[in-house]
């Protein structure tokens, strides 16, 4: 996969021995985030943590990063992302970290350097508001929230 845009990274102290985000295979778009815990952190079922990744970035203007879940642990068990796709803005240069929650039924544990989110970084469009008194009609309309149906058409 070619590098399109660099992105500076600084490790932390709480992050010294673990491995920065990286792709798992070639054409992966996100790149795997380890927990930088000092201990395990037991997440009951219901609830949620944040988990700190163990370092901190300076995107490019005109980049975000979206922290995404790692389908794995969301069907084996249970838990995601909660805020998905978490946004990471260009101007944020605190720690990484992920917001799990567990809506599995057991509890789950998050040891050191276990595998927990995806980091995809994106470009972002900056949009300007042109206020009009009305919008331009389309075969959609207004309509939403299913709307268009469930049921396959032929």
């Amino acid at each position: 996969m070619p590098v399109i845009t660099s992105v500076a990274i600084k490790r932390l102290p709480n992050g010294k021995d673990l491995p920065l985000p990286a792709y798992q295979t070639s054409q992966s778009a996100g790149m795997d985030l380890c927990a930088a815990v000092e201990a395990d952190v037991v997440i009951e079922p219901g609830r949620h943590t944040i988990i700190p990744t163990g370092f901190s970035i300076a995107l490019p203007a005109g980049f975000e990063a979206q922290v995404r879940p790692r389908s794995g642990l969301a069907a084996k068990n249970g838990v995601t992302v909660l805020n998905s796709p978490g946004t990471i803005d260009a101007d944020y240069r605190g720690e990484v970290g992920v917001i799990l929650i567990n809506h599995g039924a057991e509890a789950f544990t998050v040891s050191r350097g276990l595998r927990i989110a995806q980091l995809v970084i994106a470009p972002v469009r900056t949009v300007m508001w042109e206020e009009k008194e009305t919008l331009e009609d389309t075969e959609r309309g207004a309509g939403g929230f299913g709307s268009t149906g469930t049921a396959k058409s032929a």
